[in-house]
């Protein structure tokens, strides 16, 4: 199967109304060819994994270990493309699972977001694309050294998990909206 370029995507992403100034930022960011890489400055492409369980009503967040929060799965395009594939790589990376289902190739969710400086980089933005896998949550996790902790959690609890993180808190409401 041939996968939309992510400009495509974009252009045909069906947005909430919040998403769609996010849309346009995005357009601007791949005008240049370095966005999917790291090193892009003042911000770069990530794909994340919103994973949930086959009814719906679970997902599986990983405890981040620099940001010390309750997140999806995901991280850096490193120069890839495929940002669906990028989102993939990094789920497994982060949970262990192998077996994914992938609900749609398109757009999940958009989200920019800041990263606090570190002592060798500076604070910049992360462009996030993400798509909607599901899992069994009856398959082994394993946490990788970039979490300390790894959960699937009740939708419902979200919210206080979260500190009512609207970027978290859209994802939900698009799940229990399927």
């Amino acid at each position: 199967m041939i996968k939309p370029d992510l400009l495509i995507q974009l252009r045909q992403y069906a947005s909430y109304p919040e998403e769609s100034v996010v849309v346009n930022q995005f357009l601007e960011l791949l005008k240049d060819p370095r966005a999917y890489h790291r090193d892009h400055l003042p911000g770069h492409i990530t794909g994340s994994a919103w994973i949930v369980n086959e009814t719906r009503t679970k997902t599986l967040l990983i405890q981040h270990a620099k940001l010390k929060r309750w997140l999806q799965p995901g991280g850096h395009a490193d120069g890839e493309r495929d940002v669906l594939n990028v989102a993939r790589r990094e789920a497994e990376e982060e949970t262990g699972l192998k077996k994914f289902k992938i609900v749609s190739s398109g757009i999940f969710d958009l989200d920019i977001h800041l990263i606090p400086d570190r002592k060798d980089f500076p604070q910049h933005w992360h462009y996030d694309v993400r798509f909607l896998f599901e899992g069994n949550e009856k398959d082994e996790l394993v946490i990788s050294d970039e979490s300390t902790g790894l959960h699937w959690f009740e939708l419902r609890f979200l919210k206080e998990l979260t500190e009512n993180n609207n970027s978290i808190m859209r994802m939900v409401h698009k799940t229990n909206t399927l």
